[in-house]
Formats: C-alpha cells, sequence, structure tokens
C-alpha cells in the first residue's frame, strides 16, 4: 500500500454521480487515487483480481444495478481480505431501514449524497481525512450516520 497517498473507490450507477466525485477530489487539496466503477459486479471482479489494489475508503452506492451495494457490502464483509477497508454508503436514500441494514451488516459510515457541489466536496474530505481507526473501534450508530 501506498502511504503517499490516500486510494480512494467508488461504486455508483450514475454516471454524474462517478463525474462529479472525481472532480471534488480533484479540487481538493488531499492526495488521493480516486478509481470509479459503474457497478457492483464491475467491483467485485476488480477487488477478486489478482492485480487489485485495496483501496483505503470505498464508497458504495446502494442502489445499482445487476449488483446492489448491500450485495457487495455482505460479500466484502465476510472476506477477511477486506477487513481494512472503510466502507462509506453512499446513497440518495436516507430511509432508517437503508441505515439500520447497512450499519448491522458492517459499513463505517453511511453519507447520504449532498445536493450540490460545495457541500459534496466537505463531506468527501471530511470522510477521506478522518481518523477511521478512532472512528470504527467505537462503532455506535451516533456516529454512523454523517450529517451535514
Amino acid at each position: 500500500m501506498n502511504e503517499n497517498y490516500i486510494n480512494v473507490v467508488l461504486a455508483d450507477d450514475d454516471e454524474d454521480d462517478r463525474l462529479f466525485f472525481s472532480e471534488a477530489f480533484d479540487e481538493l487539496k488531499i492526495n488521493t487515487k480516486v478509481s470509479t466503477f459503474n457497478d457492483g459486479v464491475y467491483l467485485m471482479d476488480y477487488f477478486n483480481s489478482e492485480d487489485a489494489i485495496l483501496p483505503q475508503v470505498l464508497f458504495l452506492d446502494l442502489n445499482m444495478p445487476r449488483k446492489s451495494g448491500l450485495d457487495c457490502l455482505k460479500e466484502l464483509r465476510a472476506d477477511e481480505k477486506f477487513k481494512d477497508v472503510a466502507i462509506a454508503i453512499y446513497s440518495t436514500s436516507s430511509s432508517e431501514e437503508d441505515v439500520e441494514n447497512t450499519f448491522v451488516l458492517g459499513a463505517n459510515i453511511y453519507i447520504k449524497k449532498p445536493s450540490d457541489f460545495k457541500s459534496l466536496k466537505k463531506v468527501l474530505s471530511d470522510v477521506v481525512t478522518l481518523n477511521w481507526q478512532y472512528h470504527t473501534n467505537g462503532l455506535n450508530k451516533d456516529n454512523f450516520l454523517l450529517r451535514l
């Protein structure tokens, strides 16, 4: 793992959301390498390939065709190889059921997609600069849902 940058991955079927996500990181003064996948099948195929580089932070959209973010989350948390990957659910949904399900399945944080670019940059900056070791040790529902 290269310590000179933060490796970030996003799986999201919305092309505009992937573009805004990448552009937000381009504008932030944080050294990141961003990779995006347009659905959960491509994401999991990549992670299961020989040359996969695991991210420090994975952003997962919940509602994707072929393989949902929830299905990816279940697979990832069932595999010891991914235990150190921080998983941020990144969704337009803010339903209590979605928040509860992803919390129980082992996501580290839940983010409702921001509605404007400035808020997006702020939330992405906050998430990638978070002290994940502290954040994941005492994981509780109060610090699970990231509020803007």
